[in-house]
């Protein structure tokens, strides 16, 4: 079993201010991520300045396995200081981990982070680090399939104070609530949209203070293959069709005319839902063989403006799809489930296109954007053009 490591993080700005006091940076190097988060002092452009340059330093001088103790030196020695308050730097929690599950969390000042463990949320063990006069926390990381990390600023633990709670929301009280609301098949992203979502609720959607949640998911690995249209070439069809097919993967065939090539290769009927959960997406079909049958353009242009939401730092609609439609459904494939998708996209003209605004230049920019967007949520991704 390959496991595989992914991140995602929501940010909710503090209510009247157009940028966000925290800010997250992640890095890949090698078998190791790195995951960053960043609450500088105060609100407003001063402190996204100090988030920024904490969170970017930090990320490059750990992800390059420099010594913590060095990193927060540079930290405490680049940052100006605040001639109020006399302090310098922004907090920050630090998860440096492999894919084995092996590898460290520092944290700063930064509210102290949740491990989910076999269902439920627990503490990691930590011990403390003197580092320049600085109280700095460490905990040894050995996660499993499905463990998550979740690391906050402090606007979490701050929600709904003078509001709907006299004290904020204390620790305890999100540990029960992601208890309740964490699902095992959930993907980083949607973890950290539920809790600061809720977060969200107790501000009133006025967040008093810069809230982000970030998380960290060790996972197994799944791939996806998906054919989007039929090649130049008929007598490339079954060519084209058997290196879709091959491996174990989930397999997905958007199109028409691609899934009566599939359905003919495979031999056995294409079946057609008459349901329409939603209107404007065409119903979805069936091929014994294949995990998933879908409409093409009109579904993929759908399930770009999902990948937009759903990459979006400051979106708090749920991550996870429960509608039945062709473009729901594909989305919670290679948005929730997937980790490494291989596109199949064949370059033939469609007949059925001819007289429409829908050319083959559309069907190419369709992907390549999509392909971007599952890039930016950490996804492997390759493109193979027929």
């Amino acid at each position: 079993m390959e496991l595989c490591l992914e991140s995602g993080y929501t940010s909710l700005n503090k209510y009247g201010e157009e940028l966000c006091g925290d800010r997250v940076e992640t890095s890949v190097n090698d078998d190791y991520s790195t995951v960053v988060l960043a609450d500088g002092l105060g609100s407003g452009v001063k402190a996204n300045i100090l988030s920024t340059l904490t969170s970017k330093i930090l990320c490059t001088m750990v992800s390059n396995d420099i010594d913590i103790d060095e990193c927060v030196e540079t930290i405490i020695q680049t940052l100006p200081v605040c001639k109020e308050r006399g302090v310098a730097y922004s907090t920050f929690s630090v998860i440096h981990v492999n894919t084995k599950g092996e590898g460290y969390l520092f944290e700063f000042d930064n509210p102290q982070s949740i491990y989910y463990h076999d269902g439920k949320c627990i503490d990691f063990e930590r011990s403390l680090l003197e580092i320049c006069g600085r109280k700095v926390y460490k905990s040894i990381l050995h996660l499993v399939k499905n463990d998550i990390i979740l690391v906050m600023s402090d606007g979490t633990i701050h929600a709904g104070i003078g509001m709907i709670l006299n004290f904020g929301w204390e620790r305890k009280q999100i540990m029960e609530h992601l208890d309740r609301n964490i699902k095992s098949h959930m993907s980083a992203r949607a973890v950290a949209c539920i809790l600061a979502s809720a977060c969200s609720d107790l501000y009133l959607d006025k967040p008093g203070d810069d809230t982000t949640v970030a998380a960290v998911k060790i996972r197994e690995r799944l791939d996806v293959n998906i054919m989007v249209g039929p090649p130049v070439s008929k007598e490339q069809d079954n060519f084209y069709v058997s290196r879709f097919m091959d491996g174990d993967s989930k397999k997905v065939v958007c199109g028409g005319t691609s899934s009566q090539i599939v359905a003919r290769y495979l031999n056995v009927p294409l079946k057609t839902s008459f349901d329409f959960p939603d209107k404007e997406v065409p119903p979805i079909g069936y091929i014994d063989g294949v995990d998933l049958t879908t409409e093409g353009v009109l579904t993929l242009r759908r399930l770009l403006e999902l990948s937009e939401k759903y990459i979006s730092a400051n979106d708090l609609t749920p991550k996870t799809f429960t509608k039945q439609d062709g473009a729901s459904l594909l989305a919670n494939v290679l948005f929730e489930e997937a980790t490494h998708i291989q596109f199949f996209v064949g370059q033939s003209v469609n007949v059925a296109h001819q007289g429409l605004p829908i050319d083959t230049t559309m069907k190419m920019k369709l992907v390549e954007k999509l392909a971007a967007n599952l890039r930016a949520m950490g996804k492997q991704v390759i493109l193979n053009y027929d």
